[in-house]
């Protein structure tokens, strides 16, 4: 579903497991800085919200979007972690250096959630203009930056849910 037919934010907060428990590490990209520092901060607060402790956040940045899935990778290495949320923001451009970016993400966070035995989520806007990023960073369409934490919260529940199935 486009997001021009749903507001990122809107959610059934009941469907949202409590993350008391939970560590998080948050990747964010510093090319659009303005964009990913609001994407950080709607992610920062749902996390906070469900119940994750401030502590049990680790938050490291990248230069650009790219370098998202290495700084990912590094971090799931580096430290216990449940899941990583990966925020970026790649506007299009006048080359296709745009596609390159976009495909290259989008591969490499794919492939750490199947080599890697916990949830990488995708929090990259890849947009057309400024505009439609600012309204999906906060704006008309809500923020990508919650959406995101809420699909960690809600990975690393069915994660550990189906490790006990599995156990019993």
């Amino acid at each position: 579903m486009g997001t021009g037919l749903k507001n990122l934010s809107d959610y059934k907060p009941g469907v949202i497991p409590r993350a008391d428990d939970m560590i998080f590490g948050i990747v964010v990209s510093e090319w659009n800085s303005e964009i990913t520092g609001s994407l950080l901060k709607g992610a920062v607060e749902t996390l906070t919200a469900r119940g994750a402790k401030e502590e049990n956040i680790m938050i490291k940045y990248v230069p650009g979007s790219f370098e998202l899935t290495l700084g990912a990778q590094l971090m799931s290495e580096n430290a216990d972690l449940d899941s990583v949320i990966c925020l970026g923001c790649i506007i299009q451009g006048e080359t296709r250096h745009f596609d390159f970016i976009c495909q290259g993400v989008t591969y490499g966070i794919t492939d750490l959630n199947m080599n890697y035995n916990m949830p990488f989520v995708f929090g990259v806007l890849t947009t057309d203009t400024i505009e439609q990023a600012n309204d999906r960073a906060g704006g008309k369409h809500g923020n990508k930056g919650e959406e995101a934490a809420i699909t960690a919260i809600r990975m690393v529940a069915l994660q550990r849910e189906l490790e006990q199935d599995s156990q019993d």
